[in-house]
């Protein structure tokens, strides 16, 4: 894409901005008619010209007049209607102006409230592609003012705010929107999406003031009621007064501030609004119908005690305010009253943060396309597996160093005490028993948390060799290197590489080191004289007499297959100390785990290999992959 369009077409008035693909400055907005924010407003004259803006407010000569249509849209199907023409006067303007140009590479990203489903957004996403916009795509407007603030130099908040919850308050004309963000995602609150309170509110309440001063309020009322431009007309001229009035509230403490509106219908009428400080307390303080009698103040606390209520997280570290409204200063003291513990912030202009969060939501959705692109082909390229195929033996020798001494201390040493305490039969039974204990043990949760230190280091060295082609990813996308850094994840509690034991070993049911583990205890504490275990120590001596008259009269090797297969009476068993064994099994140790290489490197072939390569690359990928996630913004 060339450029990218953010359309923050709001239920009083809309802007529009425009981010070049390789711009490093903010995007800029595109006024429409000399103003950087227009009037969402549509008309048509008696001679069947569309007029957008102020004109639409101001023309006296027109046979429909449509504003606040927006906020009607899920509820009134009509306001589709008046939504496409707003939208086609928008897109002519931008066209007349040249800051649109047919045929140009471009992209449309338009707001709508949190709260709009799947089924809202995509009604409203026709409603554009049917008027001849270029591809639109529908975001939220709440996650659009999180980005421009990631983005703002200004606020400096960048990536990091990623990682902390966050609740955006967006106040417009018309509704309040809160959207709760936590990790960069918007997460689901019972109360979350649009709260009907806005601005317009206190318009409404401004004009009823203005008409209940009036001395000919019957007259106007009664034009009110049968003509809808003369209303909104009049609606538009509280609107502008009120912005007037608090651009400089200062000044106008000692100055008028009114707007005199001439009501040219059957005969004409005068309607005079003014705003002073007491007004300005009645706008928010005053309940109004369109609240259940309630004010402004008390709808607003009243959603963010409930949003408060329903966070299912941590609550907010920081709470961003934007929209028009939120330039008041008393909406900052109300959230500070709900959300003490929270930093509050505004952009400068709160009023173009949606617009231009949008446009910059175009180009940072563009980047995470090719950036998505690079890892896949990153991953695709199988560097990953050459990487850890390098190091495999090393991992191999570093899990049979930490597994061995805890295998047979709490997976054999059992079995021999079974059969001390005469549980099991005969020496030869144990055959069986040992395969059933240390094919747990090693499915074991305990043998998955003593992998976990030798495999973070082995993953060190992994992470800096995958680095040198990480890094230029990150570095081609304005990515913080150490996005896709695996000792990033090294350092953090959430260490997602899990590699279990039993497929270390092994092709079926790890018999590799079952089967070497196995034969070696075997050979060693049963091998050599065949009577190492029963006849070690000063305890076996008696044990020992009566084995070596066995050999008299058996010989050796009859003797080791008598004994082998021999139920020994209880008393002898007990002639073994316990000690005896675990010390034997501890003198063992090295020799099993000499063992134990040599059969790696003998009798490993390439299924293990690749098996335990893939296992590990596929999960390194994976991680990689969710790491790249937490860069990036979801827009959807």
């Amino acid at each position: 894409m060339e450029y990218f369009f953010g359309f923050d077409l709001g239920d009083a008035e809309s802007a529009i901005s425009k981010l070049g693909k390789s711009d490093g400055a903010a995007p800029a907005i595109v006024p429409v008619h000399h103003e950087k924010s227009f009037i969402t407003a549509c008309a048509v004259t008696t001679d069947g010209q569309l007029l957008i803006g102020e004109n639409a407010c101001y023309a006296a000569d027109v046979s429909r007049r449509k504003l606040r249509f927006k906020s009607r849209f899920l509820e009134d199907p009509g306001c589709a209607e008046d939504i496409r023409s707003f939208a086609a006067g928008v897109l002519g303007e931008l066209y007349l102006q040249g800051d649109l140009v047919r045929g140009s590479d471009v992209c449309f990203y338009v707001g709508c409230p949190a709260g709009w489903d799947r089924n809202a957004r995509e009604s409203y996403r026709a409603i554009f592609e049917k008027t001849g916009y270029p591809p639109v795509r529908i975001i939220s407007e709440s996650r659009a003012a999180l980005v421009s603030a990631c983005q703002s130099r200004h606020l400096q908040i960048g990536y990091d705010i990623l990682a902390k919850p966050v609740l955006v308050v967006d106040i417009g004309s018309s509704t309040t929107d809160f959207a709760y963000i936590m990790g960069g995602r918007e997460v689901e609150m019972r109360t979350a999406g649009e709260v009907k309170l806005g601005g317009g509110i206190m318009d409404e309440i401004l004009l009823e003031a203005a008409l209940s001063e009036s001395p000919e309020e019957k007259e106007l009322r009664r034009v009110f009621a049968v003509s809808e431009p003369w209303r909104t007309y009049c609606e538009f001229a509280a609107r502008r007064l009120k912005e007037k009035y608090y651009a400089d509230p200062a000044y106008w403490r000692d100055h008028p501030c009114t707007e005199s509106i001439l009501v040219r219908y059957d005969r004409p009428l005068h309607l005079t609004i003014r705003m002073d400080e007491k007004m300005a307390g009645t706008l928010v303080l005053k309940g109004s119908d369109r609240l259940g009698g309630k004010s402004f103040r008390e709808v607003f606390m009243d959603s963010l005690r409930d949003v408060k209520a329903n966070i299912t997280g941590g609550q907010p570290e920081l709470l961003f305010l934007t929209g028009g409204v939120s330039k008041l200063p008393w909406i900052r003291d109300w959230c500070m009253e709900t959300f003490p513990e929270a930093v509050i912030i505004c952009g400068n202009e709160p009023e173009f943060s949606v617009a231009r969060g949008l446009a910059f939501s175009g180009r940072i959705d563009e980047e995470l396309r090719e950036f998505r692109a690079d890892l896949e082909q990153l991953k695709a390229s199988r560097t990953v597996e050459k990487i850890v195929g390098r190091y495999i033996d090393s991992l191999y020798r570093s899990a049979v160093d930490v597994l061995v001494s805890p295998l047979l201390a709490e997976a054999a040493l059992p079995v021999f005490k079974k059969w001390r305490n005469g549980e099991i039969e005969r020496l030869s039974d144990t055959d069986a028993e040992l395969q059933a204990s240390i094919t747990a043990w090693l499915r074991s949760d305990r043998a998955r948390e003593i992998l976990v230190g030798p495999i973070q280091i082995w993953l060190r060295r992994i992470a800096n060799d995958l680095e040198e082609y990480t890094l230029p990813i990150c570095l081609r996308h304005n990515v913080p290197y150490t996005a896709l850094s695996l000792n990033t994840y090294l350092n953090a509690s959430d260490l997602q590489i899990e590699l279990e034991a039993r497929n270390m070993f092994a092709v079926e049911e790890i018999t590799l080191m079952i089967d070497s583990i196995i034969s070696i205890l075997v050979g060693l504490i049963c091998g050599g004289t065949g009577v190492a275990v029963i006849a070690s120590g000063p305890e076996g001596i008696a044990a020992g007499a009566l084995l070596s008259l066995l050999v008299l009269i058996l010989g050796k090797k009859k003797m080791e297959s008598a004994l082998m297969n021999m139920n020994l009476p209880g008393p002898v068993r007990k002639m073994v100390p316990v000690k005896s064994i675990e010390t034997r099994l501890e003198m063992l140790s090295g020799e099993v785990k000499k063992n134990l290489y040599k059969n790696f490197e003998e009798e490993k072939n390439e299924e293990i290999t690749r098996r335990m390569v893939d296992e590990i690359s596929v999960q390194i990928e994976e991680c990689l992959t969710k790491m790249a996630e937490v860069v990036e913004i979801p827009l959807a």
